[in-house]
């Protein structure tokens, strides 16, 4: 059986899995993509998605509708007669689409099905301080992220691993996943299995107005926030009636008799942000009007005064 894929994705997340599909032979009669954005600065250069750019190079077939329920896009897709369509990171598709072809459309999601439905599944992954995500390979049903599932593989996290990291790390494994689920519909050799509607969470978007830090909790709840929304689109705080980036920090969890959000120069190279038992020792930042930058970068532009002053040998509790 010779298969023909469609496949469907935006980001650089989708490009390693269409990469493994043809480095295995597999006819990818036409790749759907986002229309180019005006973007960059002062938003006058069109950039074209990761996948266009791929798909190009590469010499394939290329479609990019900016409505899934275009007739005119939909006799084109149908026109392909395709087996089946693989979707890695694009958007939601009609009913029309996913239906289209003789064996369906799989989807490939960035959690543990049926933990993490939505958009954002590493960003909620890390926040909430999970030691384990992985990736599903699932056919698409009328509801998002409810079908009944092919394959899953897990991954580690890392105590300190940010999302930008389990991302770039889990792209390499969803391409596997794309490519073994592939092989086993070749083969008719595949089960499915439905989703434990019991075990549901929801991953929804995140918006950079409830990126704000909370440092009124736990210091390993104020750590994960803070690398669950790195690099995009970053934790926040105010300090000095700017706003204040946090991309990087660690935790130290220590009791001490500070109120939470003050914050500690200690011997003038570290600083600190007290939270209910410990504190966040800040590694990299981006203060309003600035670039992001190591935190010894950030202390040549402020005062001494700014801070709470502390040396190591002090007692900071």
């Amino acid at each position: 059986m010779s298969l023909k894929i469609v496949f469907m994705g935006t980001p650089a997340f989708a490009v390693p899995s269409l990469d493994i599909l043809l480095k295995n032979g597999y006819n990818i009669v036409g790749v759907i993509t986002a229309p180019d954005k005006y973007g960059g600065r002062g938003k006058k250069q069109l950039i074209s998605s990761h996948v266009k750019k791929y798909a190009v190079e590469k010499g394939l077939n290329l479609l990019q509708p900016t409505n899934l329920k275009d007739p005119e896009f939909q006799a084109s897709l149908k026109a392909l007669d395709v087996d089946l369509q693989v979707v890695v990171a694009f958007r939601m598709l009609p009913v029309a689409v996913w239906d289209m072809p003789k064996i369906g459309t799989f989807n490939l999601h960035g959690s543990l099905l049926p933990k993490y439905r939505g958009a954002a599944p590493i960003h909620w992954a890390v926040i909430n301080g999970e030691t384990e995500t992985g990736v599903t390979s699932f056919f698409l049903k009328h509801k998002i992220d409810t079908g009944d599932m092919l394959r899953q593989a897990k991954m580690p996290i890392g105590e300190n691993e940010t999302t930008g990291e389990v991302h770039d790390r889990m792209m390499e494994i969803a391409a596997q996943v794309v490519l073994e689920t592939v092989q086993s519909i070749e083969r008719n050799d595949y089960t499915t299995t439905p989703q434990d509607e019991s075990l549901v969470s929801s991953a929804p978007k995140i918006f950079t107005s409830t990126c704000e830090i909370n440092f009124d909790q736990a210091t390993a709840k104020v750590h994960n926030f803070i690398r669950g929304l790195n690099p995009f689109p970053t934790a926040w705080t105010t300090f000095k009636n700017k706003k204040l980036k946090i991309f990087r920090a660690t935790k130290e969890i220590t009791p001490h008799h500070h109120p939470v959000g003050e914050f500690f120069l200690v011997d003038n190279k570290e600083v600190k942000v007290s939270t209910q038992d410990g504190f966040i020792n800040l590694l990299e930042v981006q203060y309003e009007g600035r670039k992001r930058m190591p935190i010894k970068d950030f202390l040549n532009g402020m005062q001494q005064t700014d801070f709470l002053i502390k040396n190591s040998e002090e007692n900071i509790n």
